[in-house]
């Protein structure tokens, strides 16, 4: 059984990969949960420690940046794309463009080019646009950590407005029904789009914090809510640290009707097999859920590699052999 076991998971992978998308979901095969890692430019050491094949390699990127190396990587882990964009290259850092400027087209050059890069590539790809925008520590958030509002270039409603400006571009298609649609919006057209624009395989996370940070009723996640039109799979991210299984399952129940996703999950701060167990177990009991991408973090020896806890790892280990 162990001689047979990396083979077994290599074929899965490859099934995963070149699987059907259901609608325009990028759905995995039926009953199944893409398992994923995020958080460097390689999928190792998470692959090699968790023995496990990839469906999806998650790749973090700031406004104006899609390298190469973001295809290259993916295509090295055997596995589907979700791509991370944000409007800086990490929390606490100054933002190269605002909500506001996006949803008034100043950022179509970028959404432009992220739609024709993944075309070309050819491969199932996930969006996963200004994540957490309910955390405070990140620049396109809403409210800082005090409740006071970062103004009108960062309202929630703004928000709003730029993703389903970003789905509208990135999703592609007849450049004038785009434009009939954003003017619908009360958005202006498409900046810089020569004519009509490809249809990359392409799935749109939306992905907040159960809750807000600050925790104040303008920054729940319904405040940033685009409509279900707009959004393709809804997920969340969850760390060992702050197990609130309740918030989770308000949340998922919040947010019904679509796929569900673990944009980031990860261990943090002790060994807990405990905390990989229950999780597991949550998953197995919500059928939406169809993927989960481990942030292993950029740095080796970061506080979320799992050579940091071994327990916890072995246990991961044996929740990923389970069927689905």
């Amino acid at each position: 059984m162990r001689r047979h076991a990396v083979p077994l998971l290599a074929l899965l992978a490859c099934l995963l990969a070149a699987a059907p998308a259901g609608a325009a979901k990028l759905l995995p095969p039926k009953g199944a949960v893409l398992q994923g890692v995020s958080g460097s430019t390689s999928p190792e050491p998470f692959r090699t420690e968790a023995r496990a094949s990839l469906g999806v390699f998650g790749v973090f990127v700031a406004w104006n940046s899609l390298g190469d190396y973001v295809f290259r990587s993916t295509d090295a882990a055997a596995g589907r794309l979700m791509l991370h964009v944000s409007t800086a290259r990490g929390q606490h850092l100054p933002e190269t463009i605002t909500p506001l400027e996006i949803a008034r087209g100043r950022g179509d050059a970028y959404l432009l080019r992220i739609n024709r890069s993944i075309a070309a590539w050819g491969r199932p790809t996930y969006v996963r646009l200004l994540a957490e925008m309910n955390q405070a520590d990140n620049a396109y958030a809403g409210f800082d950590h005090s409740g006071r509002s970062r103004g009108r270039s960062h309202a929630p409603r703004t928000f709003r407005r730029a993703w389903r400006r970003a789905a509208l571009i990135l999703r592609g298609g007849p450049l004038a029904r785009i434009d009939a649609r954003l003017r619908r919006l009360g958005l202006p057209p498409v900046a810089g789009a020569p004519g009509d624009l490809p249809r990359p395989r392409l799935a749109m996370v939306w992905v907040p914090q159960t809750r807000g940070t600050p925790d104040i009723r303008a920054n729940m996640p319904a405040a940033y809510w685009p409509g279900r039109r707009y959004v393709d799979w809804v997920g969340t991210d969850f760390y060992s640290r702050y197990p609130n299984f309740h918030w989770l399952e308000q949340f998922y129940d919040r947010f019904g009707g679509k796929p569900f996703a673990f944009g980031e999950w990860a261990l943090w701060g002790r060994d807990d097999p405990a905390f990989v167990r229950r999780l597991f177990r949550w998953v197995r009991t919500h059928r939406r859920v169809r993927m989960m991408l481990y942030n292993q973090g950029a740095q080796a020896g970061g506080p979320f590699r799992l050579s940091r806890y071994p327990r916890a790892r072995g246990e991961l280990r044996r929740q990923l052999r389970r069927h689905r």
